[in-house]
């Protein structure tokens, strides 16, 4: 155990060497598009959207929250593909004593730490904005971590099958795209049709959104911890066949 956790610190020590020699353009980089959705939506469209619950811009929040760590934690991973392809890097972690476990949960502990880092921005510019913060709660960070490994296990089991830059691309064309507008991110599920509505409450993000907004809700955090456990076991799977 002691070595197995000795081994997932190693590759989590590792990804923050090199994210704290870019630290700096990682947070202006962070920045940009949470701004960008305050200022358009929040400060914009969201003058002439009334909500019963409160303002648009708490409403709004919660969701680029959501949609904030799903793209981090994913574009976080997805470098392993350049790693395997073309830099041969991840020869390096084949030939070491490390299981594939435990580079799997160290690569995707990194990936989490950078979308933590990225929704403490967020929330720290939602203040400037003067969005009220009351969904803040040991849930929302539970939720948060989640809904990162379901999207790092996405990231990384993408990583490992497509070959191409262009087929990654696809990925998030096809994929992510869509739940970054249709999940809940902008607007309630529940204005969609009936049949939209059923395929898109399929989707994680989509809970995320309504746990990060309502709090506890045990059918989406159901969901939510089927999805991580699911993309968990599928990017271990990948790993070792590679290994093999």
């Amino acid at each position: 155990m002691n070595n197995f956790l000795f081994d997932v610190s190693t590759v989590i020590w590792r990804d923050w060497i090199v994210l704290r020699r870019r630290l700096k353009k990682f947070i202006l980089s962070r920045l940009v598009t949470p701004v960008l959705y305050l200022v358009a939506f929040g400060w914009g469209l969201g003058k002439n959207i009334n909500l019963e619950s409160g303002s648009y811009l708490d409403f709004l929040v919660p969701g680029i929250i959501a949609l904030n760590t799903m793209n981090v934690s994913y574009m976080s991973i997805i470098t392993i593909h350049t790693e395997k392809i073309y830099h041969k890097s991840l020869e390096e972690y084949l030939s070491a004593p490390i299981s594939p476990v435990a580079f799997v949960i160290g690569k995707m502990s990194s990936a989490v730490l950078r979308a933590l880092i990225s929704v403490s921005l967020i929330l720290c510019v939602a203040i400037l904005f003067d969005a009220s913060l009351n969904f803040l709660s040991a849930s929302f960070l539970f939720v948060v971590i989640l809904n990162s490994v379901i999207f790092a296990g996405v990231g990384f089991c993408a990583a490992m099958h497509v070959q191409t830059y262009e087929e990654l691309a696809q990925v998030n064309t096809y994929a992510l795209m869509p739940m970054s507008f249709l999940c809940g991110t902008f607007f309630s599920t529940a204005q969609l049709p009936e049949m939209v509505r059923w395929l898109i409450e399929i989707l994680p993000l989509t809970h995320a959104s309504v746990l990060l907004r309502s709090g506890m809700n045990l059918t989406s955090l159901a969901i939510l911890i089927f999805y991580a456990a699911a993309f968990l076991i599928l990017s271990c799977r990948e790993f070792k066949k590679l290994v093999n």
